[in-house]
C-alpha cells in the first residue's frame, strides 16, 4: 500500500479521537420535554449555565413539550450521537412508558447513553382552596359521593403525576377523571382557578402556592417526607401503604455517543452537581441530588422498569386514562 494512502487512513482514524479530545467545539443543546419553570427545566438550565462556563461554549436548553416528555425523548434518540444534543429525560419516558404504550417510537434502553441521574423529587397532592375537603379522607369521601365528577390535572400521560393519581384512584377506590397538560406550569392556572379538582403536582411548583394559601396540600408521594415541606405526611403515612410515585430525571445522550465524550460529560456534570451553590439551590427547591455513574443510572432503569410494570398492570393504568 502506498505510504500516502496509509497516512491518509491513519488520519481518518485519528480524527474522531482529536475531535473527542477537544469536545465541545460548538454549542450544546439540552432537550427538556416540559414547559419552562418545572423541575427538569430549572435543573437543565442550571446545568447549562455551569457547563457553559466550564467549557467556554454556549449550552442552551430547548423545551420540546408533549406526550409526557416522550416527544423530547424521541427527538434525542434520533439525534446524531456526537455529544452536541443531550436530554433531561425522566422516569416517565424511561420506566413508565414501556408499560403504558403498546408501541414507543424509541427504546429506553437501546436508544440512549446514560450520563448521570440528576435529581429525584416528590409530588404533592393538592386541591384548590375552594374545594370543600379539608383532609385526605374528606377528599376521598367527596370523590366517592360524586363518581366521575371530580377531575385531576397531570403533566402528561406516563408522568409520575399521572401514575400517582391513577395509583391513588386504584388504592382509594374512587373515580376521578384525568385532564392532561404539557407540564405543571401549564396546569397551574386551571388548578388555581378551580377548573380542575386536584393534582399530584411537583413540589417545586406547588409548595410556594400552598404557603400563600392558594392551594391546600394533603400529602407527598415520596417514600419519606420532603425536606422542603416536612409538615406534610407521605401518602403511605396517610393510609396508603407502599404508595410511592416520584419523578426523577437524568442527563442522556443518544446511543452510540463515543465513550470518551460520555465520560467527559459525566465527569463535568458530577462536578457541577457537587458545587455548593448548585446543591443549595436544588435542595431549596425540594430536589434531592443523585449524581452517580452512567452504569448506576442504567441499573436504576433496569431495576425500576419491571417493578412499575407490575404496578401499572395491577392498577390497570393506561396511557389514555
Amino acid at each position: 500500500m502506498p505510504r500516502t494512502v496509509v497516512i491518509f487512513l491513519l488520519s481518518l482514524i485519528a480524527m474522531p479521537v482529536i475531535a473527542q479530545g477537544n469536545y465541545p467545539e460548538q454549542p450544546v443543546r439540552i432537550l427538556v420535554g416540559f414547559t419552562a419553570g418545572v423541575a427538569p427545566d430549572v435543573t437543565g438550565r442550571l446545568l447549562a449555565e455551569k457547563l457553559g462556563v466550564a467549557w467556554g461554549r454556549p449550552v442552551v436548553v430547548e423545551n420540546i413539550t408533549g406526550a409526557g416528555g416522550n416527544i423530547a425523548a424521541d427527538r434525542l434518540a434520533k439525534s446524531p450521537p456526537n455529544g452536541y444534543t443531550l436530554g433531561m429525560i425522566g422516569n416517565g419516558s424511561l420506566v413508565f412508558s414501556p408499560s403504558l404504550y403498546d408501541k414507543l417510537s424509541f427504546d429506553p434502553v437501546k436508544d440512549f447513553s446514560p450520563i448521570a441521574q440528576i435529581f429525584v423529587a416528590a409530588n404533592v397532592l393538592v386541591v384548590p382552596s375552594g374545594v370543600p375537603a379539608k383532609t385526605l379522607p374528606e377528599l376521598v369521601a367527596l370523590a366517592r359521593a360524586q363518581p366521575g365528577v371530580l377531575t385531576y390535572a397531570h403533566a402528561g400521560a406516563g408522568t409520575s403525576q399521572h401514575l400517582a393519581a391513577e395509583l391513588f384512584k386504584s388504592m382509594a377506590g374512587v373515580d376521578i377523571r384525568p385532564v392532561a397538560y404539557r407540564g405543571t406550569t401549564a396546569l397551574l392556572p386551571d388548578l388555581l382557578a378551580g377548573r380542575v379538582s386536584l393534582s399530584f403536582a411537583n413540589v417545586v411548583n406547588v409548595v410556594p402556592l400552598v404557603r400563600e394559601g392558594k392551594l391546600r396540600a394533603f400529602a407527598v408521594t415520596s417514600a419519606s417526607r420532603s425536606a422542603v415541606a416536612p409538615e406534610l405526611p407521605t401518602m403511605a403515612e396517610s393510609g396508603y401503604p407502599g404508595f410511592e410515585a416520584v419523578p426523577w430525571f437524568g442527563l442522556m445522550a443518544p446511543a452510540g455517543t463515543p465513550a470518551a465524550i460520555v465520560e467527559r460529560l459525566h465527569r463535568d456534570t458530577v462536578k457541577v452537581l457537587a458545587q455548593p451553590d448548585v446543591r443549595r439551590k436544588m435542595n431549596d427547591l425540594g430536589l434531592d441530588v443523585i449524581g452517580g455513574t452512567p452504569a448506576e443510572f442504567a441499573a436504576a432503569i433496569e431495576r425500576e422498569t419491571p417493578r412499575w410494570a407490575r404496578v401499572i398492570r395491577q392498577a390497570g393504568i393506561k396511557a389514555n386514562d
